[in-house]
């Protein structure tokens, strides 16, 4: 055994036992009420503070912004751990998308009050990208930012904001000039929620989640000083920030547990004929059909992370193909879990989700998620750029079409 390999099991051992002194019993049955792409709410806040205290908010940041300087290998030892114990997922507008284009683009002034910030928690973030009439065709987008002294002056809506509802920040794109090509006239910039002329109106999802909302931007000021990059090249901005959001970080071990979790109820639920779905040949093929797309994703996720530094995005059609799978191979799960579930599918089991609810799951413990998890999942080839776009990217990038 190498030096590295030596050195990755202790670090894997120290992981573990990390995870089993910290996620504690109460914070696993929070978790395990929570249907949604994202933790909410304490249970947010209380993981990310012990990951923070840890040193380990950060794991892709590098060193130097406050990361942990780890390998790609550590990086992707310490995301399957958290899979497999199956942590809470942290909210990524901050750590995860606006924090590497701060690195990139911004001020070091900018650097210096943005980043450790979004480190301790005590900046939230969200998302101000897609409009009402703009969300695949992001270049459409109509938000007006027109500037008066020192500041630009926003008036337009965002949609599907995740989070707004408990986010102190959001980075946007606005539209700073209708001259030229659409993506010629955006501009990258930061805003306080409380900024004045700033209001959210809830949009409670199929599942009975409130995830996401509707951001109006009335005479709202912004400082000029809040911009990412130059004036009207904001579509580079978030071209490289989309990068991030499609092919950042891992999602082959999420999926690995998602797939355990589809066979713990495929093996538990009675096929009308004595034995269990999993006896069933066509639900086995079905079933080892999505293994195999899902340990193609594992591997690619491997290859492509362990080529890039730290804090490195992986490229644009590297970043499509990877959201193009875990998208449609997640759907694909959920999908299956809802048909493993039978008559239980058909229970509205909304009072029971939620980190402080208590009412009992109707059926089995497995039943209470499946349901909300495929309508939640509904999005996961609309956001970030539909699965349309996707493929439009992949056969500009990579085909040369």
């Amino acid at each position: 055994m190498s030096s590295d390999e030596r050195s990755d099991e202790a670090f894997a051992a120290d992981v573990r036992a990390f995870l089993a002194e910290k996620f504690t019993p109460d914070l696993k049955a929070m978790t395990a009420r929570q249907a949604g792409v994202f933790a909410e709410g304490e249970l947010a806040e209380r993981w990310h503070n012990i990951l923070y205290e840890q040193g380990w908010i950060a794991p892709a940041w590098p060193e130097a912004y406050g990361g942990p300087g780890w390998t790609a290998r550590q990086r992707a030892i310490f995301s399957e751990a958290c899979a497999r114990a199956g942590t809470p997922k942290l909210p990524g507008m901050g750590l995860s998308l606006c924090g590497p284009v701060i690195m990139r683009y911004g001020t070091e002034a900018q650097k210096a009050f943005y980043l450790p910030r979004m480190l301790s928690g005590e900046h939230r973030w969200c998302q101000g990208y897609s409009e009402p009439q703009s969300g695949s065709d992001l270049a459409s987008l109509q938000l007006r930012a027109v500037p008066d002294g020192d500041d630009y002056v926003l008036n337009g809506t965002k949609i599907w904001t995740t989070h707004a509802h408990t986010s102190n920040w959001i980075f946007l794109l606005a539209r700073t000039s209708t001259e030229g090509k659409p993506q010629e006239g955006i501009s990258f910039m930061v805003s306080p929620m409380n900024a004045p002329g700033i209001s959210v109106r809830p949009i409670i999802s199929m599942s009975g989640e409130h995830e996401v909302n509707q951001v109006f931007f009335d005479n709202v000021r912004v400082p000029i000083a809040n911009r990412m990059g130059k004036e009207n090249e904001g579509w580079t901005v978030a071209k490289y920030l989309l990068e991030f959001e499609r092919g950042g970080g891992t999602s082959g071990p999420a999926m690995e547990v998602a797939l355990g979790r589809l066979k713990t109820i495929a093996g538990d639920e009675e096929n009308g004929s004595g034995g269990s779905l999993l006896d069933e040949p066509g639900f086995r093929a079905r079933t080892a059909e999505l293994e195999i797309r899902m340990a193609a994703l594992d591997w690619t996720e491997r290859r492509l992370n362990g080529g890039k530094a730290t804090g490195e995005s992986v490229g644009q059609g590297a970043a499509s193909m990877k959201k193009l799978s875990a998208a449609e191979g997640g759907q694909l799960i959920e999908e299956l879990a809802v048909e493993a579930l039978g008559a239980y599918a058909a229970a509205d089991q909304r009072s029971a989700l939620g980190v402080h609810a208590n009412e009992a799951p109707i059926g089995k413990a497995h039943a209470l998620t499946p349901v909300a998890r495929y309508l939640n999942g509904r999005a996961n080839t609309v956001f970030g750029g539909s699965s349309e776009v996707q493929r439009n990217i992949l056969a500009r990038t990579v085909l040369g079409l």
